[in-house]
């Protein structure tokens, strides 16, 4: 399992090729949750080439099924304060772990800044919900951290009901044939475009980069 923490993520190159943020908000095909709302709406914006991908995933998913988009873009100061909480959480967990533990730990749910996927609006957290919009049974919500939920935040996860387990696959199943990544301590984060996704499909580059809030 490769993390955000590993050298080899931050050794991708980056070079931005320009592709615009675009508001879900003006795309009718895909639904959003306002749970994640900020009041600048980050939220709700991703690169143009990753929601033309989100819309022909949604089509590969059986009737009666859609993606259910939670957070897109997350600025750099947003994402620094994630990962500065979930840290210092675990460090009063944890007071005997070494800084390197610490930082391979804390990126098992959020990114390094240096290397965040949603920070260059290549990343989406999202799930399953019915055409009414009601959620699906995913094993454990979006967000759940691997110490609250004993590790069945991973993608891969045993420890979570048949049913959550199938419906997992079908996300999985129509998110991979499109070309995005999923991280896979957290079942919901899928990205393209960025440092970890160059790295996961063999990419000489990540054509995003971050981008200014």
């Amino acid at each position: 399992m490769i993390l955000l923490s590993d050298p080899r993520v931050a050794a991708v190159p980056s070079r931005d090729d320009g592709d615009p943020l675009l508001d879900l908000r003006d795309v009718a095909e895909l639904r959003l949750d306002g749970r994640a709302a900020d009041p600048d709406g980050a939220y709700a914006r991703l690169r143009a080439e990753v929601v033309s991908r989100l819309v022909d995933a949604q089509r590969k998913l059986p009737d009666g099924l859609r993606l259910l988009v939670v957070e897109g873009y997350r600025p750099y100061a947003a994402q620094q304060a994630i990962f500065s909480r979930y840290q210092d959480e675990l460090r009063r967990l944890h007071p005997s772990w070494s800084a390197r533990r610490l930082l391979v730990e804390t990126s098992k749910f959020v990114s390094p800044v240096e290397v965040a996927p949603h920070s260059t609006g290549g990343a989406v957290d999202l799930t399953l919900c019915t055409a009414d919009g009601v959620e699906v049974d995913m094993g454990t919500p979006i967000d759940a951290t691997p110490v609250e939920s004993d590790d069945a935040c991973f993608t891969g996860a045993r420890n979570i009901p048949a049913g959550a387990g199938e419906n997992r696959r079908l996300l999985i199943d129509a998110l991979s044939a499109v070309g995005l990544v999923n991280y896979p301590t957290e079942w919901w984060h899928w990205s393209y475009g960025d440092r970890y996704w160059a790295l996961m499909t063999g990419a000489p580059h990540a054509p995003y980069g971050p981008v200014s809030s």
